[in-house]
């Protein structure tokens, strides 16, 4: 972490650990990319089990350098600027994280509920760097995300291998109608899903965006030549037509589905 963004971490820390109803901050992986570079954000989840100050009272308590000050509507999200740095911050009831919990260790029959949202809120909690922790809960559901059994990461898979096929009839429909914008938006939503099985195989959470394709690749389960299929799959060149893409999409699925 740069030193900048280490004193700003620790100087919001400090303010928002005063307050009675913080359990735990975390940081998030943004914040750990150069201030100059187009993705860093500091960006704090803050962990709360009561009611924390309104959002006037908050833009007060984080000093007078804060500028461009919005909340949203139900202020569960601030974000602002110090200087020309961005800073989010969330707030999370912490009774809602351990129903999220739950729902992947106990009440797997609920996990329908989450479906659409991935595992990113999982990889969160499991790999923010801590910056303060009130009694240890913070321990507690990372030991319960640490030993999800099988049955999650099979429905996980499930769900989105589902998305990805549904997305690659979508992305052959679009081909065969010459509908450009249509076919763009399929090949995302089926790169997308592809990679969130391969994450759900490897039973590793889904990362953020800017950490995305770097992990996806790194991924120790693959199919022979996905790296490669990838790649080409995401080149924006004449050489790479609708038609080679569509082929090299159904291949992508094939061998991740026979893993």
């Amino acid at each position: 972490m740069k030193h900048k963004t280490k004193l700003l971490a620790d100087r919001f820390t400090g303010t928002l650990s005063q307050w009675p109803g913080v359990e735990c901050i975390s940081l998030n992986e943004a914040a750990l990319e150069d201030t100059l570079d187009p993705y860093f954000a500091l960006i704090l989840d803050v962990f709360c089990t009561d009611t924390i100050p309104g959002s006037e009272e908050r833009r007060k308590l984080f000093g007078t350098d804060v500028s461009a000050f919005e909340t949203s509507g139900r202020e569960n999200k601030d974000r602002f600027l110090i200087g020309n740095i961005p800073v989010r911050m969330e707030y999370k009831a912490v009774s809602n994280i351990e129903e999220l919990i739950n729902f992947a260790d106990t009440k797997l029959d609920s996990l329908w509920l989450i479906k659409d949202s991935g595992t990113y809120g999982y990889y969160r909690l499991a790999y923010g760097e801590i910056l303060y922790d009130r009694s240890g809960w913070i321990g507690g559901i990372r030991r319960r995300l640490e030993n999800l059994n099988e049955d999650f990461w099979l429905e996980m898979r499930f769900v989105h291998e589902s998305k990805m096929e549904h997305a690659l009839n979508d992305l052959g429909a679009a081909l065969f109608q010459g509908d450009d914008y249509y076919y763009l938006i399929s090949s995302a939503l089926f790169i997308k899903y592809a990679c969130l099985v391969l994450f759900c195989i490897n039973r590793r959470f889904e990362p953020g965006h800017r950490a995305y394709y770097r992990q996806a690749l790194e991924l120790p389960i693959l199919p022979d030549s996905f790296c490669a299929q990838l790649e080409t799959f995401l080149r924006h060149d004449s050489g790479v037509t609708q038609e080679r893409k569509y082929a090299l999409a159904q291949l992508i699925a094939k061998s991740i589905i026979a893993l």
